[in-house]
């Protein structure tokens, strides 16, 4: 499980976060080149804000596991964290109330992404278009798709590593895991 765990944790790096990344820039340069031409010639494109909008939704739905990996998404832990100083016993019962919390999150976001593959082909059969009707609703709707899977995947590892914690068995101590992460 741990190679298996390397190996997403390399595919997040090398794919998902620069393929986020590139679209986020992207999204910002025809930002900025739109700006201009409205402030030089007077006018932009229609499809213009759709397209922005769009593809930084898109970058961001791609970066959801690597966020969910990195802890660096919100999230409600103020019991947890109350066990966590209050004894032994309630740290216990912290580590159990995260790992439920997770495989909760985990399945309900499994459950997302199996009925979101209706939606998907849904706009690919419809050709369901954004507001500018400039672009197929389908990419965007399946980057979402893909974002949920790709973190309930993030989750499946987290909650493995959890239960081993609870059991007592030794987990080697990514970044991520020894700041505090699930």
């Amino acid at each position: 499980m741990h190679k298996a765990y390397g190996y997403w944790r390399a595919f997040q790096d090398k794919v998902l976060a620069r393929v986020a990344g590139l679209l986020l820039l992207g999204c910002t340069l025809l930002a900025l080149l739109e700006v201009g031409r409205r402030y030089t010639i007077g006018r932009s494109f229609e499809w213009q804000q759709d397209a922005v909008t769009f593809i930084m939704l898109s970058g961001v739905y791609l970066y959801f596991s690597v966020a969910q990996r990195n802890n660096a998404h919100l999230a409600v832990t103020v019991l947890p964290e109350l066990c966590a100083v209050a004894g032994p016993r309630a740290q216990r019962a912290g580590q159990v109330l995260k790992a439920v919390a997770l495989a909760f999150s985990m399945v309900f976001l499994a459950l997302v992404f199996w009925w979101g593959i209706a939606e998907v082909e849904d706009a690919i059969k419809y050709e369901s278009r954004t507001e500018s009707l400039g672009f197929p609703m389908w990419p965007f709707l399946l980057a979402l798709l893909l974002g949920f899977g790709f973190m309930a995947v993030t989750q499946l590892f987290q909650l493995w590593f959890a239960i081993q914690r609870l059991r007592g068995r030794p987990v080697p101590e990514y970044p991520e895991h020894a700041a505090g992460g699930h």
